[in-house]
């Protein structure tokens, strides 16, 4: 199939900047960049209407990059606390999603959609993941997932304490040892 010639409206990760010619595939062009107002077919016409804009659209650019941006400084470092139930080896039964990190993040006072978190895996351990999440196509902040089954538990792993059963366990039987012996 032959590659489609678009406009770009913003930028797009590893595609190109505003204002750029791209050559795309038909699905992708089809299925998401034009559907979602990031593209606008490349014919004559809408070369001459985007040219005419374009000083307006970079400045509704500007402004909303500043917004985020703005938003990042505030909540820089933000952690969101996720409950799920794991097996003792920490193991989650299931997966933590991006939606379940939007969620989370909005009760926290981020309102973020699902499509702003980035995951490179799904995360299926209790535990303190990294998250990217991007607020703007030029501004994106890292917030810190913390996966535990309890809210005690969550504590303890926010102060670097290992929250699994294992430890738990081993810890009450060494305390039992100690009592004996004395």
């Amino acid at each position: 199939m032959a590659a489609i010639e678009l406009i770009l409206l913003q930028r797009i990760e590893n595609l190109g900047q505003m204002g750029e010619l791209v050559r795309v595939r038909p699905g992708f062009a089809r299925n998401y960049l034009l559907p979602q107002g990031k593209a606008i077919r490349a014919n004559a016409a809408n070369r001459e209407r985007f040219e005419k804009e374009r000083v307006q659209l970079e400045a509704q650019n500007i402004k909303r990059r500043e917004e985020a941006e703005r938003l990042a400084e505030r909540v820089a470092g933000m952690t969101v606390v996720i409950i799920r139930q794991a097996g003792d080896s920490g193991s989650l039964y299931g997966s933590v999603t991006p939606r379940d990190i939007a969620v989370a993040a909005t009760e926290g006072g981020l309102g973020i959609t699902r499509q702003q978190v980035q995951l490179d895996q799904p995360i299926k351990t209790l535990g303190l993941t990294e998250v990217r999440v991007v607020l703007h196509p030029e501004v994106s902040i890292r917030l810190t997932a913390n996966v535990a089954r309890t809210p005690e538990d969550a504590e303890r792993q926010a102060r670097g304490e290992s929250a699994s059963r294992e430890d738990e366990d081993i810890e009450e039987t060494e305390a039992a040892e100690v009592e004996a012996a004395i």
